[in-house]
């Protein structure tokens, strides 16, 4: 964001901008609550409530979400299945992950029984 679109942008809110920036960062890059943002924030000594992380979100999440799909990246056209055997609890299970050729994962599933039993 150039200087002038920010202080357009954030005008009228009293926190810095890099502290909206990262609750909204939190919010739409890892699977959280509002209060669970609120409690991250909090333990580094910053008090917000998750009504206003909500606000936040609702005024600058379209943008930042945008930007993470973006960095992403596109999968590629060829893809192969892989399969690997995991313990959980004791028990094997079967993870199937859809690969494309750059190694990004386009898919998972976990079994307890493989493709022909």
């Amino acid at each position: 964001m150039s200087k002038e679109t920010s202080s357009a942008t954030y005008k009228g809110f009293r926190f810095p901008i890099e502290i909206i920036n990262h609750c909204v960062w939190l919010y739409s890059r890892f699977s959280l609550s509002f209060r669970d943002v609120e409690l991250i924030v909090a333990e580094r000594g910053i008090t917000v409530s998750h009504e206003t992380i909500r606000q936040w979100y609702w005024s600058f999440g379209k943008e930042y979400a945008q930007k993470l799909r973006q960095k992403r990246g596109q999968p590629g056209d060829k893809w192969h299945i892989d399969e690997v055997f995991i313990k959980i609890n004791g028990k094997t299970h079967y993870l199937w992950r859809a690969v494309d050729q750059n190694g990004m994962v386009l898919d998972i599933l976990v079994t307890q029984h493989g493709v022909n039993t």
